[in-house]
């Protein structure tokens, strides 16, 4: 078959899905944003039953904090040959039901009066990885239900339904743990995995692909090379990468600073946290705006180095009278990222073979999701050796970074990612 015939084919099966299924997306949706939801109540409340149930140091949370991130070293390739390889709907409601179980086991524990660092240490392992299993089999099914040519606008949906939850979802684990003490905000997130089960049950199977007989590693090995011998996924992969490894330095250091440097309590933390949700909602409503006026290599570039300079803010906060600066700092960071995501992973979706989709979305995530349990106890051993301020200054400097790096490779030279 030649390679016209191929795409005509792949735009006639784009517009057969579209006319079958119109509320599979949304189906799709709505149980992301449950689970979503519940999983930015959990992002406060995990660290804060270390701080305040569990008496944790600021390594501990950093560890836990690792834990929750460190499959994407160990899980995200062999996850893009699995996601080929069965049937995704019955794949994602497995996981969900896994996420259940694990923090569902936490308020049980603590209720009963055994809850542990360790069971604590274990939560986040599980989650962590059925969360990568998840979110690899969730990038791949979404261009199963989208067009391609809807799926720039489907992911600024997406984009901007997470950040809406990232707003939310701490707002509310503020006021939970407030009434209820920070496992309480644990049973929440447990029953939102739940509800997305259900909802992902609705969804019609997907098939897998068929087997080649090719064994697991070399379809790994060919997703692996065609993504770091591409002339734009490999420098945005590499940017993602150090990027990630600063936000999760980031997210490490936020409880440990605000709660026992600067003094805020559960609820104003909340707040804090929640205007990341702000700042990637105002990203992701302009995110293909900004690309069409400065084009698309060209609106990553500016857009993450704007986040990274507001970042610069966030140090400035000493206390809970000033906490706006860290507001304002976490705002602007999130909205210079969450462009940088839309723009590049709608890249990788429309410019990967459909049969190597799965394993580039694999191979990314797994260089640059890795970062995040790397990042996460960097800061942990920076923040014990020079202590939280210091630790804060430095990963908020490194922020501009990633932006400067993208802008000294090929991408840089051009308008768009082409």
């Amino acid at each position: 078959m030649s390679g016209t015939q191929a795409i005509q084919r792949h735009e006639r099966r784009d517009d057969e899905r579209e006319t079958s299924s119109p509320g599979v997306f949304w189906r799709f949706w709505a149980a992301a944003t449950v689970s979503g939801a519940g999983t930015a109540v959990t992002a406060l409340a995990l660290p804060l039953v270390a701080l305040t149930v569990l008496d944790a140091t600021a390594f501990q949370v950093a560890l836990l904090a690792a834990a929750g991130q460190v499959s994407w070293l160990l899980l995200s390739l062999p996850a893009g040959v699995l996601a080929q390889r069965v049937p995704l709907r019955g794949l994602q409601v497995t996981l969900d039901l896994v996420r259940f179980a694990a923090l569902g086991s936490l308020p049980l524990a603590w209720w009963i009066g055994t809850l542990t660092y360790p069971h604590l240490l274990c939560a986040a392992l599980v989650t962590g990885a059925a969360t990568v299993l998840f979110d690899i089999g969730n990038s791949t099914f979404l261009p199963a239900v989208v067009p391609a040519r809807q799926l720039a606008a489907r992911n600024s949906v997406m984009s901007g339904t997470y950040a809406v939850t990232d707003t939310g979802g701490p707002s509310l684990g503020g006021v939970l743990i407030g009434a209820t003490g920070p496992v309480g905000a644990l049973v929440v997130d447990a029953f939102s995995y739940l509800a997305s089960a259900v909802l992902l049950r609705t969804l019609p199977e997907t098939r897998p692909a068929p087997r080649t007989g090719e064994s697991a590693l070399r379809l790994m090995r060919e997703g692996w090379r065609y993504v770091t011998r591409h002339p734009v996924m490999r420098p945005c992969m590499i940017w993602a990468t150090a990027a990630n490894f600063l936000n999760a330095a980031l997210l490490a250091l936020t409880p440990v600073y605000l709660v026992r440097e600067a003094g805020l309590d559960s609820v104003q933390l909340g707040l804090v946290l929640a205007m990341d949700g702000v700042g990637a909602l105002v990203g992701a409503a302009v995110a293909v705006r900004v690309t069409t006026r400065l084009g698309t290599a060209r609106g990553v570039i500016v857009a993450d180095l704007a986040g990274g300079a507001l970042l610069l803010l966030a140090p400035l906060t000493t206390s809970a009278g000033d906490a706006y600066w860290f507001a304002l700092g976490h705002a602007g960071f999130a909205f210079g990222s969450v462009i940088g995501s839309i723009t590049t992973r709608t890249y990788r979706q429309t410019q990967s073979p459909p049969e190597l989709l799965s394993r580039v979305m694999a191979t990314v995530r797994f260089v640059s999701w890795g970062a995040l349990p790397l990042g996460a106890l960097t800061a942990g051993l920076l923040a014990t050796w020079a202590g939280a301020h210091a630790a804060l200054w430095t990963v908020c400097a490194a922020a501009l970074l990633p932006a400067l790096y993208l802008f000294s490779t090929g991408v840089g030279r051009h308008r768009d990612l082409a």
